[in-house]
């Protein structure tokens, strides 16, 4: 696929990425309440993780991300046809998230959204998505996905064609 004009990515909000899956942060339509005597506010549930497929068994991890050369070339596509994955940065630095719809991977529905640090995505099931690219920075992310049998990964590569506009 051949395409001369760059992506440029969306500002990342709850509605604008619902159908590739879940905001993670904290905003006044979050469900929240006080805990431990008043010192701590509770934002709750705000991610559907799905990892129980197979057998499957949560796992925490740590990314740590190094930048790409801007304008970022696209050049694969991933998903987790067993699960959800969670990517929540632990810095002060924006990334980008690169996605697409479910089912055959269709480059004319990809999206690109800029996700300051104070926000996290989880990707639904089956979302085609780019691995995290970080900006400016190396970054690190707390990743919250599947452990257990089946395989959860797969990848297309692409020719690198589509290309992120400098954010």
């Amino acid at each position: 696929m051949q395409n001369n004009k760059p992506i440029i990515p969306k500002t990342l909000t709850r509605e604008n990425f619902i159908q590739f899956g879940d905001v993670i942060e904290v905003n006044e339509n979050a469900k929240n309440f006080s805990i431990n005597d008043g010192f701590t506010q509770r934002y709750h549930d705000l991610a559907q993780v799905d990892v129980t497929q197979e057998n499957g068994r949560t796992l925490i991890n740590i990314f740590r991300s190094t930048p790409l050369e801007q304008p970022v070339s696209i050049k694969m596509m991933e998903r987790h046809p067993l699960s959800s994955q969670a990517f929540i940065p632990m810095g002060q630095q924006p990334y980008l998230v690169v996605v697409a719809p479910k089912g055959e991977l269709d480059m004319t529905k990809l999206e690109v959204f800029l996700a300051s640090s104070n926000q996290g995505v989880n990707y639904h099931k089956g979302t085609w998505h780019h691995y995290c690219l970080a900006l400016n920075h190396v970054s690190d992310f707390i990743v919250v996905d599947r452990g257990g049998v089946g395989d959860n990964c797969d990848v297309i590569k692409l020719d690198g064609s589509l290309v992120i506009a400098q954010s």
